[in-house]
């Protein structure tokens, strides 16, 4: 999970103005005589051969069907090519994940659930027993599955030396808010242990990816995650989409907006699946709409073994299966 504040991508400073050049005349000024002759010269030879050249290379382009980097992927709503979203879904306390779910299931927008066994409000965890035929139920409907850390374990911090040790602290199972040193073997074993629980209960291999709770890691654990099998995936910074944070400073209508005008193509949203502090649950009653909002605005939503960064990493680790021919 992560406490954290809105971070704003300035993207509206507009191009400078052509008349802050200090290299042309004030407006309504000739140009010298001299300057006049060298521009209609060899330079307006040189632009037009550049403008050509431009122009041939675009037309290439449109010849050859190039499209945006996210035109490869889902439809939208109209059965065009849309702008794909990444929509991940970390566990917590659980007792609106059935709600969640049916949203899902209604909109078909398949999404990327990162699991760790915390403690839930019905049941035994998170990835407890409990909760196998939830999982189950959602790889049947097409889902994506990766590991959470198995007890929500936190990097605190490197500590020095040749091997990488790090300071972790779980917040469940039973060592839950004590601090410990752990070397690459065992932040290994946290990831791979909830990996494997998930494929138990789905029958699905979970994706070669891991999410560090709060996001937090070093340089230094993410290669040895990495080492191990395990490329992390954060969010976008339009993606933090604000269930963790007081729903009385955060309203949901307020947390809805903000994401419907800030999201923008290619993002990795993140929500999850019950927060323990808000008062107000921003689940369901923000998925559907924000869902919604979205197709409308021309989104489709992928799980991550389609994003483009992961996508190669996932296929040399998961092959695809081969069909057999048939006989």
């Amino acid at each position: 999970m992560v406490s954290g504040h809105w971070i704003t991508l300035r993207t509206d400073v507009p191009p400078r103005s052509l008349t802050a050049c200090s290299s042309l005349p004030p407006e309504g000024a000739a140009a010298p005589a001299a300057r006049r002759s060298r521009f209609r010269g060899p330079r307006l030879i040189e632009g037009a051969r550049r403008l050509l050249a431009m122009l041939l290379t675009a037309a290439v382009f449109i010849a050859a069907g190039a499209r945006p980097v996210w035109a490869e992927g889902c439809l939208d709503t109209q059965g065009k090519r849309g702008k794909p979203v990444y929509l991940t879904l970390d566990t917590g306390h659980m007792e609106v994940a059935p709600l969640i779910a049916e949203v899902l299931n209604r909109q078909q927008v398949k999404v990327t659930f990162f699991a760790a066994n915390e403690r839930t409000k019905t049941g035994n965890g998170s990835l407890g027993s409990d909760w196998a035929p939830w999982w189950k139920a959602r790889a049947a409907e097409g889902h994506e599955f990766a590991s959470h850390t198995y007890d929500h374990a936190y990097w605190r911090g490197d500590l020095r030396g040749i091997e990488p040790r790090f300071r972790i602290r779980p917040s469940a199972g039973a060592l839950a808010g004590r601090e410990f040193t752990w070397d690459a073997q065992k932040y290994c074993q946290q990831i791979s242990f909830a990996a494997e629980r998930l494929q138990d209960f789905t029958g699905k291999k979970p994706l070669p990816l891991y999410r560090a709770p709060g996001g937090k890691t070093s340089p230094k654990l993410l290669a040895v995650a990495k080492a191990c099998g395990y490329e992390h995936v954060g969010w976008s910074p339009a993606g933090f989409l604000g269930d963790e944070l007081p729903s009385d400073r955060y309203p949901n209508d307020v947390l809805l907006n903000k994401a419907l005008k800030d999201i923008q193509s290619g993002d990795i949203l993140l929500a999850h699946l019950g927060i323990w502090s808000r008062q107000d649950p921003w689940a369901p009653a923000v998925l559907e709409p924000l869902i919604v909002g979205l197709k409308a605005r021309g989104f489709c939503f992928e799980t991550l073994r389609e994003h483009p960064h992961y996508k190669a990493w996932i296929a040399a680790r998961q092959p695809a299966a081969v069909v057999p021919a048939a006989k």
